[in-house]
Parts: C-alpha cells; sequence; structure tokens
C-alpha cells in the first residue's frame, strides 16, 4: 500500500491560511496599515472602492524593501519581525507570523510598488493567486505601494458571503478607526469612494475628536496610572454620558488594540451605582507594559492578549477608575464646607408676635343651613331665582328611616330598569342570581404567572405562553400589513430628535435615508453635522424613534439581519414590534390576557416569533395526570 500522507503546496497551505487571517476585506486593511506601521510610515493613505471587492489600495512613506525582500515578502513564514524565538517572548512589531501577505495575494490579485530611499530604482511585483506573474525594475516613489485588487476572485464560496456593501465598507470603516485611534501620530487619510477622511497627527484626546466629532471633549475626564508593571493612560467618559447603544470602549497594550473581558469588567464595576443597568460608559485607555509580560500569540487576530500580572492590574485599574471619577466630580458628593443660609435673629427688646389661628366654634356639619336667595338679574317676566332652582332639602334626623329611604329608591330605580328590557335579559340576570355569582366571581379562562407567561387550557391540555414574544408576533404582523400597503404618512414631532452618528453609521443612514423616508420617517441632514429626525411613520406610538434608527443602523451595519430577511421594511417592523411589546413583568388584567390570546391565534401562524422562537407550549394532560402517579 502506498503513502497517504504529502505535504501540501504552498499555494493550498497559503489558501488555508487566508480562512483564518483574512475573512473580509477589513481584514486585509488591518494586515496593510499594519505592516506600514512597523515599516515607519509618518503618512498612510487607503483608498477603497466598491467595498473593498475591486480594489484595497494601501500607500505609505515607510522604510520600502529592496527587490528580494520584496519577492520574499509573499513567501509562507517570511518575515522581518523576528529572527529567533526569543522574539516571541518581547515583541514590539504589529506583525510577526509571516502569514498576511501570503494569505491576501493567495485569494487575490497584488500588485506592489516599492523603494527604498538609498536605492535608485523600485521593484514592481504583479501576484495572482500566489503565483507571481511579473516582476520588473522601475523607478517608484519613498516607501511602499501595494494594490489588492478582486478579493475571493478563485474562492467563489467564499466571495458569494460576503456582506452588502454597506456592512463591509462599515466594517472597513470601524477598522480603520481602530487604527487611527492607535497610531494618533500618523498621519491617515481614507477615500471609500463616497467620503474621505483625512486624520492629521494630533494628541491621543484630539484624534478621539477627529474620529467621532461628537464634542467627546466635554463628555471625558482623563486617567493617569505609574506603577512598576504598567503605565495606564487614556480617558473615561463622565456617567452622565453613558449610553444604551454603541458604547465607544477601547483597550489599547503597547500600540495594539485588544479585547479583554476582565479589564472590562473592572471598568465597568468601577460604574456600579453611578449609571443605569441598560447603560454602558465609552472609554479609551492605553496600557504600556513590558513586552515580555504579554502573549499576543494566542489568538489567530492577534486581538487577545494574556497578561502576566493580569490580577494585580485588574485591581488597580478598578481602583483607579473609581478615583479618577472621584477626583473629577462625576460621583456625588455631599459638600460639608458650604457657606450655611443667612439667619437674622430676633434683636433684644423686640417683641415677637405669634401667629394666630382662627377658629369656628359654632360650625356643625350636620346642621341644615339655609342658602341665601339669590334673584336672577338678568331674568325676564319675574323667573325663578338661583335658590328657587336648588335648594337644599332638610336633614332627617332619623338615620334608619334616611337609609331604608335610600334602599326603597335604589329598587325602585332597578325595577323600572328591569321593565324596560328584554325578556331574555332578565331571564339570564334572574339564573346568575339563583346561582348566586356575579361576573366578579367567575374564574378567568387565564392566568398570568411570574409576570411573565400566560397559562390557559387547551384541548390538548396546558397551554403556556410568551406574553412578550406573543405581543411581539402581533405588533409585527400589525407593522407588516401597513407597511405593505404603500407610502406612510408621517407624523410630525413638535420637537425633532436629533441623531448623532460616528462615520460608519452615517454611511448605513445614507444607504437606506430613501427607503426610511417611503416609510415615514423624516430625516433631514443640517449643517452642523447631525441628522435630525422631523416625522415618524403614524403608526409609531409611545417608540422612541431614535432607538429605532439607531438599533436599525446597527442592523444594517452588522449584518445581522437574517432573523427576518434582508427586507429593510419587515426589520424595521421587527425593531418597533420588539420596542413596543409588553414586558416581562408587566401584570395584565383577565380582560388584557384574552384579548391578547385572541389576538395571537388570530394569526396565521401564532406558533413562532418572526426569528424563529417558539411562542407558546403545551404540556399535554397525559403529563399532567403523570405528576399525580
Amino acid at each position: 500500500m502506498s503513502d497517504v500522507i504529502r505535504l501540501l503546496p504552498d499555494s493550498v497551505a497559503n489558501q488555508i491560511a487566508a480562512g483564518e487571517v483574512i475573512q473580509r476585506p477589513a481584514s486585509v486593511v488591518k494586515e496593510l496599515v499594519e505592516n506600514a506601521v512597523d515599516a515607519g510610515a509618518t503618512e498612510i493613505n487607503i483608498y477603497i472602492k466598491d467595498a473593498g471587492r475591486t480594489l484595497i489600495q494601501v500607500i505609505d512613506n515607510g522604510k520600502g524593501m529592496s527587490e528580494t525582500d520584496a519577492r520574499l515578502a509573499f513567501e509562507r513564514h517570511a518575515t522581518s519581525k523576528i529572527t529567533s524565538a526569543d522574539d516571541l517572548f518581547s515583541l514590539s512589531t504589529m506583525g510577526f507570523r509571516g502569514e498576511a501577505l501570503p494569505s491576501i495575494c493567495a485569494i487575490s490579485q497584488v500588485e506592489i510598488k516599492t523603494q527604498r530611499a538609498e536605492d535608485k530604482m523600485g521593484t514592481r511585483i504583479l501576484i495572482s493567486g500566489s503565483k507571481v506573474e511579473q516582476q520588473e525594475r522601475m523607478l517608484c516613489s519613498k516607501g511602499c505601494n501595494i494594490m489588492v485588487k478582486n478579493i475571493f476572485y478563485n474562492v467563489p464560496a467564499r466571495r458569494k458571503f460576503l456582506k452588502s456593501d454597506t456592512v463591509e465598507l462599515s466594517n472597513i470603516m470601524r477598522e480603520f478607526e481602530r487604527l487611527a485611534l492607535v497610531n494618533y501620530g500618523i498621519r491617515m487619510t481614507i477615500d471609500t469612494g463616497a467620503k474621505t477622511y483625512d486624520l492629521r497627527p494630533a494628541t491621543f484626546k484630539q484624534r478621539i475628536a477627529d474620529i467621532w466629532k461628537n464634542n467627546l471633549n466635554m463628555q471625558l475626564v482623563p486617567i493617569d496610572i505609574d506603577i512598576s508593571f504598567a503605565k495606564i493612560v487614556g480617558f473615561l467618559s463622565k456617567p452622565e454620558f453613558a449610553r444604551r447603544r454603541n458604547p465607544l470602549q477601547y483597550l489599547i497594550v503597547n500600540g495594539r488594540n485588544m479585547r479583554h473581558p476582565g479589564f472590562h469588567k473592572a471598568i465597568m464595576s468601577a460604574y456600579e451605582g453611578l449609571i443605569a443597568t441598560d447603560t454602558q460608559p465609552c472609554y479609551f485607555i492605553r496600557f504600556e507594559v513590558d513586552p515580555r509580560s504579554i502573549d499576543v500569540n494566542i489568538h489567530p487576530t492577534k486581538n487577545e492578549i494574556k497578561f502576566e500580572n493580569e490580577n494585580e492590574i485588574w485591581k488597580v485599574l478598578n481602583l483607579q477608575v473609581k478615583m479618577t471619577l472621584g477626583r473629577n466630580a462625576a460621583t456625588p458628593q455631599i459638600d460639608f464646607t458650604s457657606e450655611p443660609m443667612p439667619f437674622d435673629p430676633a434683636r433684644s427688646g423686640d417683641f415677637v408676635k405669634a401667629p394666630t389661628i382662627n377658629v369656628d366654634t359654632t360650625y356643625n356639619p350636620f346642621k341644615a343651613t339655609a342658602v341665601p336667595t339669590v334673584q336672577s338679574g338678568g331674568s325676564r317676566g319675574g323667573g325663578r331665582g338661583i335658590s328657587e332652582a336648588y335648594r337644599p332639602t332638610k336633614i332627617d334626623r332619623n338615620w334608619d328611616t334616611l337609609y331604608q329611604t335610600y334602599l326603597n329608591a335604589a329598587k325602585d330605580e332597578a325595577t323600572d330598569a328591569a321593565d324596560k328590557q328584554p325578556d331574555n335579559l332578565i331571564i339570564e340576570k334572574e339564573v346568575k342570581q339563583d346561582a348566586l355569582m356575579d361576573d366578579s366571581m367567575v374564574a378567568p379562562l387565564s392566568i398570568q404567572l411570574f409576570d411573565k407567561f400566560l397559562v390557559t387550557p387547551s384541548h390538548e391540555g396546558m397551554m403556556i405562553i410568551d406574553q412578550y414574544r406573543a405581543h411581539v408576533k402581533i405588533l409585527y404582523e400589525q407593522y407588516i400589513r401597513k407597511i405593505s400597503v404603500g407610502q406612510q404618512a408621517s407624523q410630525r414631532l413638535m420637537f425633532p430628535e436629533v441623531l448623532t452618528l460616528d462615520a460608519t453609521q452615517q454611511l448605513v443612514l445614507e444607504d437606506i435615508e430613501d427607503e426610511l423616508s417611503r416609510m415615514g420617517f423624516l430625516i433631514e441632514y443640517d449643517e452642523e453635522n447631525r441628522w435630525n429626525i422631523l416625522g415618524v411613520p403614524s403608526m409609531v406610538d409611545k417608540i422612541n424613534p431614535v432607538d429605532i434608527i439607531l438599533q436599525t443602523i446597527d442592523v444594517m451595519r452588522d449584518g445581522t439581519h437574517d432573523e427576518v430577511d434582508h427586507s429593510l421594511a419587515k426589520q424595521v417592523a421587527l425593531i418597533m414590534a420588539k420596542s413596543a411589546a409588553i414586558k416581562g413583568g408587566q401584570v395584565l388584567n383577565s380582560g388584557e390576557m384574552e384579548h391578547l390570546i385572541a389576538e395571537l391565534f388570530s394569526l396565521p401562524d401564532p406558533m413562532y416569533t418572526p426569528s424563529g422562537k417558539p411562542i407558546y407550549k403545551v404540556i399535554s394532560e397525559d403529563k399532567i395526570r403523570a405528576l399525580f402517579v
């Protein structure tokens, strides 16, 4: 039997590696920009065409490469970042594995032009699918100019599963924001065709303001920690500026973006009691530690980092955040140094008169009093006065007789009303009286369990209904029917709602603005880089339009709209239904429960929510009987 194990060709190995390294066009931007940073560039320009599908071009003024280096750079595991295994424990560069460039050229067509400052001629190399098609010497500008064309052209399945241009472009913009925030001393520009951003070298705080332009300067307070094993600097948002959606939260370690759930929890626990439970603060924190005390090679994206002194940093970070908030008057305080209120005591010899209380000792509420007669001065012909039209009767002192008179009057009134009703109603009333039971004593068909579920009998057994999911389903179907009619009427707001968006959110809103307008949302862009909501659909009631728009933008941006389908109308209908539906914990009376159940089972498909989650479950009679065996 022949041997079956063989070495994979480099092209195949590179495509396998590309599955981990290059997930989407934003991954290409990240790898190329980080290479430019490692090359010592002070200016990086990025050009995007068709959300990265057609072209991703990165131009830098870094060191450049020689002809030999340019050719070797695209070989697997070829790198200039490390020379030995010991360098892995003290990394000071963004890249080190030598997999980015080979992975990129394995799934795209790459053209690179590079030249060093000391060379008279540069190098141009054209690679397609890991195969070098052309290499020549030519005059180039200092640095590197790399173009990645037709990403995933040779992997149709990967290209097919790319999201829409809006989603992919928003991913690129978010990656650009992270890279620009980290490298605030480098001039970085990006041209997407529709938008152009030019960020000049600035301080860390100024770079934050340049990227998001949301008046963050007034919302942030500085944090500065300098201990033996770490230096922590950055900015925190004041508690009153905590956000319900899209908080800006960034952790940076030695110039590298990082996700760290532990440090995030340390910051969040310091805000406990200062912000609402459904809000989160913004923070921008940079860590400077010894490269030998961290490990960045635990995840393919290099965004997860392991710290040697993780517990100590956690405690210091948590304590310092609390101290920073208190030092900047971000926490409520009691001021014991305030000046007392002025008080002018009585001077000696002055007589202070006590206030008097006048009480009518002759007042008797049970005593009948005569009402003065007031003649109507405007009536003609000697019409009656007000006293004749309304004159109180004398109160009877015999309380038993008075009560009996009231009972007799009520009985006579009930008899007269019964005489006017049809015979069938009288019979029904007599039957209820014979049964000694009124409407309030009738047991309801449904009960509420834990203020979240409705329990009602069915022909199959006992049915348990999730009241929130049921109401979401009902409202969703109502909104869809109204939206499908066509152009929706818009209701003008008395006071416009202001939308504050970042760059990626603006791109998405510009793409869906026309369709939102057809659904009844009136949105206008003003001169101050703000979006104003002037009107909402007439069917929107007691729903915050800002939350609806922001949730819609997030869904379309992140590409998480597979719950329903790619229809924007259905997404908006689902978001509005979730916002308006009754929440768990809301108490319902018997009438509301019966109405909710009736509305649910009048729908064509009452079993599942629009996202495919079950609305109710039925416990069969056999299972119930088995409990009592």
